[in-house]
């Protein structure tokens, strides 16, 4: 990335408040075309807010330090701030009444500071204590003792006057010993102390001198070619206990306190000769740089670089360039070799008005081996302020939230909803990161997409759902969510859902994902009168499809509107529509969906129909079937409606019975022979023109005999049939003895008829009367073997019918026998008192035998032949006081009468059975008293 590409790409930075600074925009610089892709940078900065610009605005920060308490910034004024790590000041002190140059602090609880009026100041963070040390020369720089509150308050001091003091603070007495490090190489620039290591800057280079031992251990010396130190400071930071990085000029150095004598980092060999033989150091690192240092501090195993970019003579001749020429500063973040991670340009406020050594850059304390990695304090947060006189801005790592809003600033939605998903950030991201996806989606008019990740990024927020629907409405892309939206878990609002189906009627190419969505979406997630009142107008329109057919059917059944939903489904064909008639008895509603229902299925059609021909009559069925358009086949429906229609009743369709015939003739002419024979109410002269037509032999003939013309029928049989048995059987039929010599006379006109007349006339005809009438000379095929069957099949016919008249005479001779015995025997009527006694007694007969045994009695009174008297007596036979006998002779008798009758003519009875046998004519035993008719009795005697 070249540099103006890379001072072109400064981030945002943002004021305390949370609002972003007024010069972030101005003059951005746009980087060459055809540049690398921009890397994510690894700081993000903001303003220190809180009294930070109350402060400023009357003053100038010269010099700052970050403890792990608070913010120690020293202004031009003398002024020492204590502030908290949101610019809140805590504690203002009064050290010193000119700059402060630098500022060191000890773990605990005390500050040291150096200024230009030759004081340096230790000050209690908590408490007023405070001592003053004068020097009369600009102090400008300090380090306090690690372990200051343990080692006597030691610390050690510099400035102009070229001296590298440490005091010590005495035991016994009040007061300081002050010991002198060095001197005469030229005034102290910067000073840093970690452990026991104390490293300082002056004109010739940097020195380390061991504070346990009191020795020093390294010089290294100044790097060539950089500005006088007036202009550009040096910067001395120690990474870890044994890592020393110093920034000076355009050059870095890096180095490391060693022990023995191995080899340094990097593989770089010791530089460097120890002035001790316990000690030295090693150059492990050692890069130059295309811009003036301003500040430097570890950042793990990496660098940060506060970079002030030169111009021409920068610093060397005033006034050589104009103010406005300065550019920002920018931070670096580089490895020990120089390699350029990122590059951020920062927005200064008054940037334009400072040099190099205007700047500042100091860092929160930093633990741990650079070795490991340099891992931050637990808890830390690695922080980096970066001061210009007028405006501080913090800068610290870019944490997962930060690299999510940098990857949707860049348009890299999907990568920051991965990152998300990882659950690398706060799950409410998850809402931001969705709707900006979302948004940058439906502005590329990927709607599609969009609506595949809604179930991911809405997941169960019914708002954020509904909101999306209605959006998705108005851009007209509702179709494409449908699809996705969730009935349950979240469910939306009604009103939701009636948007999207009603979005689905107005195109369509969404009507059949408008029927799909109907038979998925349950009815009680919205009302179905809003979709109806969008799709009705459409039903006579050229929008209306089939698919919107059947989903306004779906909605109508939904409304529970049966019969509007059958009229659909009836013209849709929909073969489920039978059962939908028989489940919400729909059978009124049919009457005009006739035509439909036959095209549907002929046969169940058929069937409803028939069932329910009380309902709808056949006239109506046959009309809307005659008016039925050419798209069917109209009489086919109807010859299946008619047959099925004669076959249940044959006189419910009698007025179509005349267009019946022509159906049958067409589709089923087997049929014709049983529907002539049954029917009545067909036109016989309409039936004879249709068989002509179709040359239906069988049929003309049958037609012929009803309409009474025997001879052309039999005519027909003969010469278009030639069927000489089915003539027999139609003369036989007819009982007309013409007929038969009509038989005759025609098939005489043809030889081999004669024949076959002969093999088919036996029971009918004499034979011999046929071949009578043959005449002479006349051949008939077979003759002989025809006469021969002739003759068998009569001699056969003959001993068959000689067989049944001997059995009939024999069953005629026995039937008499039993009629005369059963004659003999006498039937007793009881009186009608005995009946009605005999009625009561016996539970099971019924009033109807009652009644019928009476009739039998006043019917068998008026047949006697005495005139309803006893033919003993000759009283009156009254049937309501007694009972009387009576025999099929027709002669009646009191039953006492008959009994006293039958005693006088007990002896004679006995003589007359001694001589018959054991057994009475009438086939009865001799034990057994007879009863007979006293005056045929003795008539016969």
């Amino acid at each position: 990335m070249s540099s103006a590409a890379r001072r072109a790409s400064h981030p945002a930075l943002a004021n305390g408040d949370g609002e972003y600074g007024p010069e972030e925009d101005e003059e951005e610089e746009e980087g060459d075309e055809g540049d690398e892709p921009e890397e994510e940078p690894r700081l993000k900065y903001q303003r220190l807010g809180g009294s930070v610009p109350a402060i400023l605005s009357t003053d100038a920060a010269a010099a700052i330090a970050v403890t792990d308490r608070a913010v120690l910034l020293g202004t031009h004024d003398g002024t020492l701030h204590i502030l908290d790590f949101q610019g809140n000041q805590s504690k203002e002190i009064k050290a010193h009444t000119a700059t402060i140059n630098d500022i060191s602090f000890e773990d605990r609880e005390y500050i040291g500071s150096c200024s230009d009026d030759g004081t340096v100041v230790i000050s209690n963070l908590f408490t007023d204590e405070k001592l003053k040390f004068e020097y009369h020369r600009p102090m400008k720089a300090i380090a306090l003792d690690p372990q200051y509150s343990r080692s006597n308050n030691r610390f050690a001091t510099g400035g102009l006057a070229g001296q590298v003091l440490v005091l010590t603070k005495k035991s016994w007495v009040s007061g300081y010993n002050k010991k002198v490090l060095r001197e005469g190489e030229g005034p102290i620039h910067s000073m840093k102390w970690r452990t026991d290591l104390l490293a300082w800057a002056n004109d010739a280079g940097v020195k380390v001198h061991d504070m346990k031992t009191d020795r020093g251990i390294a010089f290294i010396e100044k790097p060539k070619g950089i500005p006088r130190p007036e202009v550009l400071l040096p910067h001395l930071v120690w990474q870890d206990d044994t890592v020393l990085v110093i920034g000076w000029g355009t050059s870095v150095k890096i180095a490391a306190i060693r022990t023995d004598s191995s080899q340094g980092l990097n593989g770089m060999q010791r530089s460097i000769s120890a002035a001790s033989s316990e000690k030295y150091v090693d150059i492990v690192g050692s890069f130059q740089t295309g811009y003036h240092i301003s500040g430097i501090a570890p950042f793990g195993d990496l660098l940060v670089m506060l970079a002030y970019i030169p111009e021409e003579d920068d610093g060397d001749k005033k006034n050589s360039t104009s103010v406005s020429s300065r550019q920002r500063p920018e931070i670096h973040l580089v490895s020990w070799k120089n390699d350029v991670l990122t590059t951020d340009a920062l927005p200064i406020h008054g940037y334009e008005h400072y040099k190099a050594k205007d700047y500042t850059l100091a860092h929160a304390p930093f633990s741990g081996s650079s070795n490991a990695g340099g891992q931050w304090a637990a808890g830390d947060e690695p922080l980096y302020y970066i001061v210009s006189p007028k405006d501080i801005v913090v800068a610290k790592p870019r944490d997962t939230e930060d690299h999510i809003a940098w990857l949707l600033q860049h348009g890299w939605h999907e990568k920051a909803l991965a990152a998300v998903e990882a659950g690398q950030g706060r799950t409410e991201l998850l809402d931001e990161v969705g709707t900006r996806y979302l948004d940058h989606l439906i502005i590329e008019r990927k709607y599609a997409e969009a609506a595949q990740l809604c179930p991911k990024l809405l997941r169960g927020s019914p708002s954020a759902w509904e909101r999306w629907v209605f959006h998705f409405a108005h851009l007209r892309q509702l179709p494409v969510l449908i699809p996705y939206i969730p009935i349950e878990n979240p469910q939306l609002s009604d009103t939701a859902y009636e948007v999207a189906l009603v979005a689905l009627t107005t195109n369509a190419s969404f009507h059949g994902l408008l029927l799909t969505t109907l038979k998925s979406w349950p009815p009680t997630l919205y009302s179905a009168s809003p979709v109806i009142s969008a799709i009705e107008p459409q039903l006579n329109s050229s929008s209306m499809t089939n698919s919107l057919k059947e989903a306004l059917a779906e909605l109508y059944v939904i409304n529970s509107q049966y019969e509007k939903a059958l009229s659909l489904f009836a013209e849709l064909l929909k073969p489920e529509v039978f059962e939908f008639i028989e489940k919400h008895n729909l059978h009124d509603a049919i009457h005009d969906k006739v035509v439909n229902l036959m095209l549907l299925d002929c046969k169940r059609a058929v069937h409803l129909l028939i069932q329910h021909r009380d309902i709808i009559p056949p006239y109506e069925v046959v009309e809307q079937l005659l008016h039925a358009s050419k798209s069917c086949d109209k009489k086919y429906l109807l010859h299946q409606y008619l047959h099925a229609l004669f076959e249940v009743d044959i006189h419910a369709g009698k007025d179509y019975h005349d267009m019946q015939l022509e159906l049958y003739a067409d589709y089923e002419p087997r049929m014709l022979l049983p529907f002539l024979r049954t029917s009545q109410h067909y036109r016989l002269d309409k039936a004879y023109e249709i068989f002509a037509q179709k040359e239906f032999v069988k049929e003309q003939v049958f037609v012929l005999g009803r309409m009474g013309n025997a001879k052309e029928a039999l005519s027909t049989i003969i010469n278009k049939l030639e069927d000489i048995q089915e003539a027999v059987e139609f003369v036989t039929e007819q009982h007309d003895d013409e007929l038969w010599d009509e038989l005759i006379r025609q098939c005489l006109q043809k030889p081999e008829m004669v024949g076959m007349l002969l093999e088919h006339t036996v029971g009918n005809l004499d034979p011999l009367y046929i071949v009578s009438l043959v005449p002479d000379g006349l051949e008939i095929p077979k003759l002989r073997d025809r006469l021969v069957k002739i003759v068998t099949d009569y001699r056969t016919e003959t001993s068959l019918r000689h067989g049944c008249n001997d059995i009939l005479k024999a069953d005629c001779v026995n039937l008499l026998v039993k009629y005369y015995h059963e004659a003999r025997r006498g039937v007793c009527m009881a009186s009608m008192d005995e009946e009605a006694q005999g009625a009561r007694v016996n539970e099971g007969s019924s009033r109807t035998g009652d009644r019928s045994s009476t009739l039998r009695n006043l019917e068998m009174k008026s047949r006697t032949r005495c005139g309803a008297r006893c033919c003993l007596c000759f009283d009156p036979l009254s049937i309501q006081d007694m009972s009387f006998i009576v025999f099929y002779c027709c002669h009646a008798y009191h039953q006492s009468c008959l009994e006293g009758g039958l005693d006088s003519m007990k002896s004679n009875s006995n003589a007359r059975d001694s001589d018959e046998g054991s057994e009475d004519d009438d086939g009865s035993p001799s034990g057994e008293s007879r009863m007979r008719c006293v005056l045929c009795t003795t008539a016969a005697a």
